[in-house]
């Protein structure tokens, strides 16, 4: 177990900003050169309180929130624009930990969105305007083709950023770190923002 691990979890020393505490973790397990340490699942819900979960990757933190990119069109999508609040999941087996995030959900502007599209690798910006995400599609091979097309069009030339596709900051208001200890007596240390814009912090039973 990492030595990181071994460190209590504990709600009188942890960082009275979440965000900062979150960043310490993270940078734990992008050292420990953990595979997709990036890798979160977005929870998001319908109209009608139906939900659904998918993985995708952490693109950027700071004080603001959380900062991913997607298909504005895709499911998820969709749903964030008829509810925009979801949640996200960070699970870090090899260091056994784990931290679940809540709140508000609102595109990027379209300024923050073409700054991160000019650094995808070429590839993935043709992906980007290849896919209708999450429509049915006839076959792989009409993707296929369809993404070939593409590659020949812009052969030479920049990509531009489709207009369905940016990204989306999630803005904390509850934020729960959670470590293993012995016999499941784990810890669990939770964030909640006030009123007042300041974190309450409390410790939950495992």
């Amino acid at each position: 177990m990492s030595e990181h691990v071994r460190e209590e979890l504990d709600e009188q020393s942890v960082d009275r900003d979440p965000i900062i505490q979150f960043q310490r973790w993270y940078d734990v397990a992008l050292a420990a050169e953990l595979p997709h340490a990036d890798a979160m699942t977005l929870s998001t819900a319908s109209r009608d309180s139906k939900p659904s979960a998918r993985i995708v990757l952490l693109k950027h933190i700071d004080t603001e929130g959380f900062v991913f990119y997607t298909n504005y069109n895709s499911r998820k999508g969709r749903e964030l624009a008829d509810n925009p609040v979801a949640a996200l999941v960070f699970y870090w087996s090899a260091l056994d930990r784990q931290v679940r995030i809540e709140g508000a959900v609102a595109r990027l502007t379209s300024e923050e969105s073409d700054a991160y599209f000019k650094t995808r690798p070429r590839d993935g910006q043709l992906s980007s305007l290849t896919s209708n995400q999450s429509e049915v599609v006839g076959s792989r091979a009409e993707l296929d083709n369809r993404f070939e097309e593409l590659r020949h069009e812009y052969e030479g030339k920049p990509i531009p950023r489709p207009v369905h596709w940016g990204g989306y900051r999630l803005r904390p208001d509850r934020i729960e770190f959670w470590q293993t200890r012995f016999a499941r007596m784990n810890d669990r240390v939770l964030y909640e923002l006030e009123g007042n814009g300041r974190w309450s912090i409390k410790r939950l039973a495992p």
